[in-house]
């Protein structure tokens, strides 16, 4: 006979605040850093300094970021519909990596610019540039705080996060740089600065081009080895072969596992089935699942399975035999 198709539901990623809360830290940040933005832009004209144009630069990504990431949320919280049957939970995924493209964008724009500065270095009002920058670093911590309350386990909240937390670095430089200026006269330190923060936002761009790119992908989450996770399927009671295993997370915090499994002639095919479906949740955290369950000799074989077949290491045809989950 065949055993069926398990269907274990729940999305495994429970948020340490509400959706709500989220949003509600997210628009706070945005309304400091819209009013911030504003007025370094000007300031940042008066004292030529590029180190503050720069941050004012960041800061209006940032404010895009945020903006974007609170669009986001409400698009993914609506219920799958039509031929969305996941809803439209990626669209925090595709705002993660957009954000992170714009860090990488900006990080080359600054370098060339920071570069030809260097060469041709222009007067900077220093202390106007440190000033400027305490009160940056004072409104970019709040906003950082703001962020880190929400859950950053959503790559779209990291996104944002990761943009406000660079503009926070961003800041620290050009008052470093702006200091440097006041008191030596040393006009390069602006260009140096925004030089550094080009550096970072390049690192912070990567990890979430990288982290985005691999849900997209629909690699396995990160630090889930498949072929470990396959061995300890197959290595429980009755079961004899898994196959067309796959893994993968629909948004971030949110695994999937839909994987085809044989058992002995005589085995419980759906004692096996929630056997499995409980160790995948107490183990990995994976509660949305789809297991076909078949018996070995049932015609029930695939012609091609992809990926490895994942059997038992030492084998031992009768070591379940009394063992109420295969049905004996």
């Amino acid at each position: 006979m065949s055993g069926g198709h398990g269907h274990g539901h729940g999305h495994g990623h429970g948020h340490a605040v509400s959706p709500n809360a989220d949003r509600r830290y997210l628009a706070a940040a945005l309304a400091l850093i819209l009013a911030f933005m504003t007025g370094e832009v000007v300031i940042g004209l008066v004292a030529r300094s590029l180190a503050l144009i720069s941050d004012a630069a960041h800061m209006m990504t940032d404010a895009f970021a945020i903006a974007l990431a609170l669009i986001a949320m409400r698009i993914a919280a609506r219920p799958p519909r039509g031929g969305y049957t996941y809803g439209l939970r990626r669209t925090e995924i595709l705002s993660a990596q957009l954000n992170g493209l714009t860090l990488i964008l900006l990080a080359a724009f600054f370098v060339y610019e920071g570069v030809e500065r260097l060469i041709h270095p222009p007067e900077v009002a220093g202390q106007l540039v440190f000033f400027t920058s305490l009160a940056g670093i004072a409104v970019n911590v709040a906003a950082t705080w703001l962020i880190s309350r929400a859950d950053r386990r959503s790559l779209n909240v990291e996104g944002a996060f990761q943009h406000i937390l660079n503009d926070l670095y961003a800041f620290i430089s050009t008052a470093v740089a702006g200091l440097v200026v006041w008191t030596t006269g040393f006009a390069r330190a602006d260009a140096i600065a925004s030089l550094v923060v080009a550096g970072l936002m390049l690192k912070a761009g990567y990890g979430l081009l990288r982290d985005a790119g691999r849900v997209l992908m629909e690699a396995a989450p990160a630090g889930l080895d498949p072929s470990e996770l396959g061995a300890r399927l197959a290595e429980r009671p009755c079961v004899e072969e898994v196959h067309d295993l796959h893994v993968w997370e629909v948004s971030s915090g949110y695994p999937a596992l839909s994987a085809h499994v044989l058992v002995e002639p005589k085995g419980d095919c759906h004692a096996v089935r929630r056997d499995l479906q409980e160790l995948l949740r107490s183990s990995y955290g994976i509660t949305h699942t789809t297991l076909e369950v078949d018996h070995l000799d049932d015609d029930f074989h695939c012609e091609d399975p992809h990926g490895p077949r994942h059997v038992p290491v030492n084998p031992e045809p009768h070591e379940h035999a009394g063992d109420s989950r295969c049905g004996h």
